[in-house]
């Protein structure tokens, strides 16, 4: 038995859960959000609680149990209450602003860097050197801040580049004379 598997999801108020067989639509304030089971996973509802079990002859099942847990815990966590990266701008003349659905970025680069939003997406800019990306699906939150530190990664140097607000970048010490 997985450990994550066995801690059952409560169901917060204002969350509603729907299963069509395999497939898993979750809905709340921040949006909808839907999931497609594995058919290695037993997953049964009773008034709020969703609890997970593994199949038996599955060969990865008790793995797949606490996958399985843990994405449908991330749907009910983004529908409820949303999921929020911090970026910060390192760097002389670094600067974000938001202009309708498109992030400019001034990254040091000879042209400026234009990243458009995704839909679901909210990116605000509450400073010139912050970024908040906010939205319910966690994975595309994440691949939306990866994206964004992508174009100008943190160097080792100077510490230069954009960064997550809680990454700690490992500095090297300048090359001697």
């Amino acid at each position: 038995m997985s450990r994550i598997a066995s801690y059952p999801i409560t169901l917060p108020s204002g969350v509603e859960f729907h299963r069509d067989g395999n497939d898993v639509t979750v809905k709340g304030s921040n949006g909808t959000l839907h999931h497609r089971l594995h058919p290695a996973v037993d997953m049964t509802v009773e008034e709020n609680v969703i609890s997970f079990v593994a199949r038996e002859g599955h060969e990865n099942a008790v793995a797949l149990a606490g996958t399985s847990r843990a994405v449908i815990n991330n749907l009910v966590v983004g529908v409820s209450s949303g999921f929020e990266k911090r970026l910060k701008l390192v760097g002389v003349g670094y600067r974000a602003q938001v202009q309708g659905k498109i992030l400019n970025l001034a990254l040091g680069f000879s042209h400026p860097v234009n990243y458009p939003i995704p839909e679901s997406i909210q990116i605000e800019t509450p400073s010139q050197t912050d970024i908040v990306i906010k939205g319910a699906d966690k994975q595309q939150v994440g691949q939306v801040a990866a994206e964004i530190r992508a174009y100008r990664p943190p160097e080792p140097y100077k510490g230069k580049g954009v960064r997550y607000t809680d990454e700690h970048v490992v500095r090297k010490e300048a090359k001697k004379k």
